[in-house]
């Protein structure tokens, strides 16, 4: 009842959203109850295994996109208050996995009503019996097998979102248990010394780096914690205070640039190779819907998603180089920031991007891993990653909203914050759009010499 709730009175935004993954489903199962009706109709069990094997395409990069959608839907974030209600975090993971298990079911339904009436089940066959090729029109559908392949994208995706939004430590992997005075779990490695009792009143804050000081116009009003302008150079001033102290009422605006790069760079790298091998090697049959292609791609998407993470990385550290100004420094510590949750869903782009570049340089091969489907499957497969990509910027925009409402408190222009944007985009276009067309071309380059 209660992820119906949520989802009734969600904003348009977080409906359409919901919606996008309903439709995305729907499309997969689609596909999959079509793979089940070419193994009905046609006694070739290699090519229907070969049909619901390319199916998995589709039904993973729908899952990837409900699970980016479960992660910024505002309804069950946790916020303070909740766990007093029931509503831990524990309790908002199921309700998210339950929210996206009726999204995806309402798809899947769909997919069989559609499946039904295009058969003749339901109004007799329409279409003249144009669009019956894959349906085996005329056969009963077998119940168990129907039900399973109409489970898979609500199961997978429901599985998919519980893991992802799992309620995990806030200790850093491996690190040892710390035990305070009285058993009190969680505190900080260094003991307090008898004189730290008697500094009570002391906070302690590091200085905001020079260029984020220069955002605020030089004279310009600065607000108090009553929301009244203090003048410049007051005692109340902020800027007046000593730089080893911050005032609890205005946040740091300068994002904290994580205190690692993300591990990933060199395991990508290797199954990007590996996978362009792989290709390389089923690129040599004849079958350019075989097995192995399939696997090559698959290999190479995963490997730009492990890779994607620490480029987006070291794109940031890039923009930060050589004396950087306020924008170049807030451009790359955002980008440094959100490059594990924008970098993973920006590679699967780069997969799904250099895998079209391919078919579309090897034009004179006819690759219908689908027959007459292909088309929506490949539909589903690109606007799934594009819309998963744009929902990692949401979730990424939702993430900094108290460093941006900062910055605007401060006195930071609004064109500035939109030009830090497009220099962020910027910046990961002129990085991915080469690497793209680089792993387009070593994937074509043994397609073309056969």
């Amino acid at each position: 009842m209660l992820a119906l709730r949520l989802t009734r009175v969600a904003q348009p935004a977080v409906h359409l959203r919901r919606l996008a993954v309903a439709a995305a489903s729907a499309a997969t199962g689609f596909l999959l109850l079509s793979a089940l009706g070419h193994a009905m109709s046609h006694q070739d069990p290699a090519a229907s295994t070969l049909r619901l094997t390319w199916c998995t395409a589709p039904l993973a990069t729908t899952v990837y996109f409900a699970v980016a959608v479960a992660r910024t839907d505002p309804g069950t974030k946790p916020r303070p208050g909740l766990s007093a209600i029931g509503l831990g975090p524990a309790r908002l993971m199921i309700t998210s996995a339950l929210t996206t298990a009726l999204a995806t079911t309402l798809g899947s339904l769909l997919a069989l009503v559609t499946f039904l009436h295009l058969r003749g089940d339901l109004t007799g066959v329409p279409f003249d019996g144009a669009a019956t090729e894959y349906l085996a029109t005329g056969q009963p559908l077998p119940l168990p097998a129907t039900l399973t392949l109409l489970s898979l994208v609500p199961a997978t995706a429901s599985l998919s979102t519980a893991l992802a939004l799992r309620p995990k430590d806030p200790r850093s992997p491996g690190a040892p248990r710390k035990y305070g005075r009285f058993g009190a779990y969680g505190l900080a490695a260094a003991r307090e010394t008898f004189g730290a009792y008697g500094r009570f009143g002391r906070q302690v804050a590091g200085s905001r780096p020079a260029q984020l000081r220069a955002v605020v116009p030089p004279g310009a009003a600065r607000v108090g914690a009553g929301g009244t302008p203090q003048a410049p150079g007051s005692a109340t001033d902020p800027s007046a205070a000593t730089p080893d102290a911050a005032p609890a009422d205005v946040p740091d605006p300068d994002p904290p640039a994580p205190r690692e790069a993300p591990r990933g760079l060199p395991w990508g790298i290797t199954v990007l190779a590996a996978g362009l091998t792989v290709e390389a090697y089923a690129s040599r049959t004849a079958d350019p819907t075989s097995p192995g292609l399939l696997a090559g791609w698959a290999l190479t998407a995963l490997g730009l998603a492990l890779a994607a993470p620490g480029l987006t990385h070291l794109c940031g550290r890039l923009l930060q180089s050589a004396h950087p100004g306020a924008l170049r420094l807030l451009a790359g510590r955002v980008l440094m920031a959100e490059s594990a949750r924008i970098g993973r869903p920006l590679g699967i782009v780069c997969a799904v991007a250099s895998a079209a570049y391919t078919t579309a340089l090897v034009h004179d091969t006819e690759v219908q891993p689908l027959g007459s489907l292909t088309d929506l499957g490949a539909l589903v497969v690109v606007g799934c990653t594009a819309a998963t990509l744009l929902t990692a910027a949401v979730e990424a925009k939702q993430a900094r909203a108290d460093t941006t409402a900062a910055l605007l408190r401060l006195g930071a222009p609004t064109a500035m914050l939109r030009s830090a944007a497009a220099l962020r985009a910027g910046a990961l276009l002129a990085l991915f759009g080469p690497l793209t067309l680089t792993v387009a071309e070593l994937a074509a380059l043994p397609m073309a010499a056969n």
